[in-house]
């Protein structure tokens, strides 16, 4: 049976396919002691409608069984799913291109905000610099590294982060630490980040958050360039080749910005954001 699930792929429709699947990653968790999977692909787009199965199935269902078997691991990380928001299961968003505005980083914080109003709370953007492979090969000799550092910048306040080339083999000095910060960051957010995902467990609640959902009212429908880390700490990555600045958008109330400066709401205010500079703030009182 298993040379027939290798050979013709695995129809996790059948009972019995999923049985051999899960015993064969069970024995690689006790020989290796993996803690989990990255279950990548099962998209929609990789079945056809006619696709012989034991149970008959439209791509989306098979993407969804395959989500589903994903969630019988208590650490996994999917790309694709479909009518599954709510479930324990982490979502990492499709494959981004190593760019700053041609589906790259311009596009990470939108599709993050809309994954977590459709109710997939433990979010996973895309790897740091682009995971759309063919992307980063063809300009594997011509990395932009200030991308790289914006991208871990854009990452750091969301539930999640993971790199694709290791940093330290494609950065010099002073932007490998810029990246580290960024990864420092998100560790001293850690405890922050677990009460939002405990949270999120009972309530359903977004951990990552569009400015609409925790303002609403006051007109920041179309604001996707900025997003709340539950309902205190407000990111506004950089997201812009060059640029040095940008303006925020900021709620009602008072904030204090990472330096320090305490900052009256309700108004957009502009802010110096250098490369080495991720702009955000907390919400105070």
């Amino acid at each position: 049976a298993s040379d027939v699930y290798k050979r013709q792929g695995l129809d996790l429709t059948n009972p019995d396919a999923e049985r051999w699947f899960q015993e064969r990653l069970r024995e690689l968790m006790r020989e290796y002691g993996v803690d989990g999977f990255k279950f990548d692909g099962g998209d929609p787009s990789f079945y056809r409608a006619e696709d012989r199965a034991y149970r008959p199935a439209l791509p989306q269902e098979h993407a969804r069984q395959y989500a589903l078997f994903a969630g019988k691991f208590h650490f996994n990380e999917l790309r694709a799913g479909w009518n599954l928001g709510g479930r324990a299961l982490v979502m990492r968003l499709n494959d981004k291109c190593h760019s700053w505005d041609q589906d790259g980083l311009n596009m990470l914080i939108p599709n993050s905000l809309a994954q977590g109003l459709l109710g997939y709370a433990y979010h996973c953007p895309d790897m740091i610099g682009g995971g759309e492979f063919q992307s980063f090969l063809d300009q594997s000799d011509a990395l932009d590294r200030n991308l790289i550092v914006r991208y871990a910048q854009a990452s750091a306040l969301c539930p999640m982060m993971q790199f694709s080339a290791a940093p330290w083999r494609v950065l010099d000095t002073a932007r490998m630490e810029m990246v580290r910060q960024a990864a420092e960051l998100h560790r001293q957010m850690g405890a922050r980040i677990l009460a939002l995902a405990e949270h999120a467990a009972k309530t359903g609640e977004p951990i990552m958050r569009h400015m609409a959902y925790e303002f609403p009212n006051e007109g920041y429908e179309r604001v996707s360039d900025q997003f709340m880390l539950g309902r205190d700490i407000l990111a506004a990555p950089v997201l812009k080749r060059d640029a040095e600045s940008r303006e925020v958008c900021l709620p009602p109330g008072r904030w204090k910005s990472a330096d320090g400066q305490i900052l009256d709401g309700g108004r957009t205010v502009l802010v110096n954001a250098p490369l080495d500079k991720l702009p955000y703030f907390e919400r105070m009182g």
